[in-house]
């Protein structure tokens, strides 16, 4: 841990964090104006009910966001910033689902302040919805 800024200057391996998050209509319908994707997918039950999902379904990009929240606040926590992310949806959120995101460190180079991470969101049935990996670098590093 950096004693000045208190941002982590360490990470193992195989360290795990999780965030949970449980998405309300209010939430999608709020992500909607903020995004501008207002895909009837998300937001008309009639038109949803007739599609493959048979209802309406969370945006993808709100579902990976757990992730964000996940390196941005526990692992790697405050101080780091993105270099990229890779997603693959495997299957919809719904409102009202409990949704975990889940992040595991698969590579950190102290020298570069550089960490990988493989990133995924599961349902309270524990089905995989997203899979990916998170690039990451200490902000301290990019002086």
């Amino acid at each position: 841990m950096d004693s000045v800024s208190g941002t982590r200057t360490s990470f193992t391996v195989g360290e795990e964090a999780t965030f949970i998050r449980t998405f309300t209509q209010e939430d999608v319908e709020t992500f909607s104006r903020l995004s501008g994707d207002t895909n009837p997918i998300h937001l008309d039950e009639t038109y949803a009910k007739q599609t493959r999902f048979g209802g309406r379904i969370i945006h993808g990009m709100l579902v990976a966001s757990l992730i964000s929240s996940a390196l941005g606040t526990i692992l790697p926590g405050p101080g780091c910033v993105y270099a990229s992310q890779q997603l693959s949806f495997r299957a919809p959120a719904r409102i009202g689902e409990r949704l975990t995101a889940r992040v595991r460190v698969t590579n950190w180079d102290a020298t570069k302040g550089r960490i990988i991470l493989a990133t995924e969101v599961i349902n309270e049935r524990a089905e995989q919805l997203i899979v990916g990996e998170a690039k990451l670098v200490l902000a301290s590093f990019l002086k």
